[in-house]
């Protein structure tokens, strides 16, 4: 997926937020970003914050805090031999009795960690709510891999130019594609027109404000 360019201020204040999270594990004052950039005021800041936010690279929080999004916090991550970052594996913890706490460093979770072929994915951008039932919400982003579809699953298809996110059926007819919302009606395929059809790929997963949500 490609996100909105940033202008030079917006990229090199987004660099500031990330280097300084990543020193301090926490988000710079406003007083701090206005004395690294020379603002005057903190709507300077707050108008970079709301830029960000609107170019999908941060969130704000219900508690009113800024968060990264989602996808920059994968692609924060993305160095995948990293020692300096990921997150931290502190130890081990029972899911049985009690037993004393074990505190040891046992590396950290990476991308790679997460999705072992994530260089083999592609994203998109969900615009609608066809399929809110299988969890799939407006504005969550999709992740789409390379590899066989088979009967039921969710893939992004390709059809007369047009693409849609749906569950893939074959029928005696030709194929089915069926959203899971009742308000939407199944988009049938007659075994003529399967030639314009493309499947774009396989879902695997998305991500919204809530984190990563795996098939």
């Amino acid at each position: 997926m490609e996100y909105p360019s940033l202008t030079t201020k917006q990229q090199d204040f987004f660099n500031f937020l990330v280097e300084y999270a990543r020193e301090y594990d926490q988000w710079p004052s406003h007083q701090e970003l206005m004395d690294a950039f020379g603002f005057k005021s903190p709507r300077s800041v707050t108008q970079l914050y709301e830029a960000l936010i609107k170019k999908h690279y941060l969130v704000k929080a219900e508690w009113g805090e800024y968060d990264f999004h989602p996808v920059q916090k994968f692609n924060l991550l993305e160095d995948e031999d990293s020692e300096e970052y990921g997150i931290p594996i502190v130890g081990l913890i029972t899911a049985g009795g009690m037993q004393e706490a074990v505190e040891e460093d046992l590396g950290r979770v990476t991308l790679k960690s997460i999705l072992p072929n994530y260089r083999k994915m592609k994203a998109v951008v969900v615009s609608g709510q066809s399929m809110k039932e299988a969890g799939i919400n407006n504005g969550d982003i999709v992740l789409l891999a390379q590899t066989d579809i088979f009967d039921g699953d969710i893939g992004a298809v390709r059809y007369r130019g047009e693409t849609s996110l749906k569950r893939i059926y074959s029928t005696p007819t030709g194929m089915k594609l069926k959203p899971a919302n009742e308000d939407f009606e199944p988009i049938m395929i007659e075994p003529g027109e399967f030639e314009e059809v493309n499947i774009i790929g396989k879902y695997v997963g998305h991500i919204n404000e809530k984190g990563l949500h795996k098939v």
